[in-house]
């Protein structure tokens, strides 16, 4: 066991101090809540540019008034003036823009003309559209001698909030939270056992072609290497992993003190987008306290493990084999590859159907388990589901550490010929 701690340490350290390493590990926290913040900063910001748009209204649609909850945008009313005649006079009196209405049929408006010097954002073209439309529905609710407050009554939409009955009480739930977290996790397990697999077997390769790998053996078992060089390497990525979630819980407290009063400024926002917004960040902040945290990061952990160890073994095995062709290399890692991205696949699905057929089978299958199972880790999995989940991922990472041991222990002294599927197959049963 001291020669394994001796290889995993050499792997670790040899990694761990590199400056890319460092690089990705702290930078990727700080560039994820540095765009969070940007975005919260721009959703609470009140400094946007104001603008003035004045109206020619033949029709007397506004009847002269406008209410809007717009604080940027400011109306004013022309008269005795035409379309013609203000295009070379509003520039000049300080607007931005003028909208003009000629006279129409209530039940056949005709188009409504915006006049800029430039295109009109997009956000002052639908802030324009729903005044007039919300005025025009007005009006014509009025000629048809209905009251629009009691239609508004009658036609009002509502909204569905979901609550998690917990033992701390009842925490507001948020959908999209929920799959959000779901589908990094699975992406994030999907990436990092193809990412640090891969390590493993250029690390192995590179041994073997620069002979590196005769010296090494020849103090301990091609197992003890090939268990060092995989614990080794698994090690880096808990590592990073742990340093991940220290930095973002640690941003994450820090929010409140960076923005004491974001969730007072939605009732404070100047404009509905802004106020909508604020509200979305607040709910998502309220929907990631509600999840289960730690049943993600333990289950996280578990299926990393043993999600990278079971494949890591099978790319150990191919590094072994292999030579300096790169070509080669991708050949035999395709097989490997195919239930990582099956995995993926079915984790897409079981997200948005997490008890389905597919979803269940796909969380307890071992190959496809490390994935399918973390995009449904936010949702209530029963706990046989969960047992089986991981009992068979464990007889999985045994029985192919058992197997890719043996190629190993071939392969990684083989140099020259390119060993067939079926010799590779003689080598994993063999009894020598």
């Amino acid at each position: 066991m001291n020669k394994i701690f001796l290889i995993i340490s050499r792997e670790y350290f040899s990694r761990v101090k590199k400056k890319s390493f460092l690089l990705t590990t702290i930078g990727v926290p700080l560039v994820i809540m540095g765009f969070y913040a940007a975005i919260i900063a721009i959703s609470i910001d009140d400094a946007d540019e104001k603008q003035k748009i004045a109206i020619i209204d033949e029709a007397n649609l506004f009847e002269g008034t406008i209410s809007s909850d717009n604080k940027l945008t400011t109306f004013s009313f022309i008269k005795n003036e035409t379309e013609t005649s203000f295009i070379k006079k509003y520039k000049s009196q300080g607007f931005q823009s003028f909208l003009y209405i000629q006279t129409f049929e209530l039940d056949q408006p005709e188009k409504f003309v915006l006049h800029s010097e430039s295109n009109a954002s997009l956000a002052t073209m639908t802030l324009i559209e729903n005044i007039i439309n919300k005025t025009l529905r007005e009006k014509r609710l009025l000629a048809k001698g209905i009251n629009p407050a009691e239609f508004d009554k009658i036609s009002g939409e509502v909204s569905v909030e979901n609550k998690l009955d917990t033992k701390d009480g009842a925490k507001k739930s948020n959908a999209g939270v929920a799959y959000g977290v779901s589908f990094a996790c699975g992406i994030l397990i999907y990436m990092m056992m193809i990412i640090y697999g891969t390590q493993v077997m250029r690390g192995v390769t590179e041994e073997k072609t620069n002979r590196i790998a005769e010296v090494v053996v020849s103090s301990v078992k091609p197992f003890q290497l090939m268990m060092g060089k995989i614990l080794g390497i698994g090690a880096v990525g808990l590592t990073q992993f742990a340093i991940w979630i220290i930095l973002l819980f640690s941003m994450q407290m820090l929010l409140p003190i960076l923005f004491p009063d974001m969730i007072n400024q939605i009732n404070n926002a100047s404009t509905e987008e802004s106020k909508e917004s604020v509200a979305m960040i607040a709910a998502t902040i309220e929907g990631i306290a509600a999840l289960p945290i730690g049943k993600i990061v333990s289950a996280f952990i578990f299926y990393f493990l043993g999600g990278y160890l079971t494949y890591a073994s099978l790319f150990a095995a191919v590094g072994s084999v292999v030579s300096e062709d790169q070509q080669e290399a991708q050949q035999m890692v395709f097989p490997i590859l195919m239930p990582i991205i099956l995995g993926f696949v079915i984790m897409t699905k079981a997200i948005n159907d997490p008890n389905s057929s597919l979803a269940v089978f796909g969380s307890i299958f071992p190959l496809t388990s490390p994935i399918v199972m973390m995009g449904r880790i936010t949702y209530d999995i029963p706990a046989w589901q969960i047992i089986a989940s991981a009992l068979s991922l464990i007889a999985c990472f045994l029985f192919f550490t058992w197997i890719t041991g043996k190629i190993y222990r071939i392969g990684i002294l083989m140099y020259g010929k390119k060993p067939s599927w079926k010799e590779i197959m003689k080598w994993s049963f063999s009894k020598g």
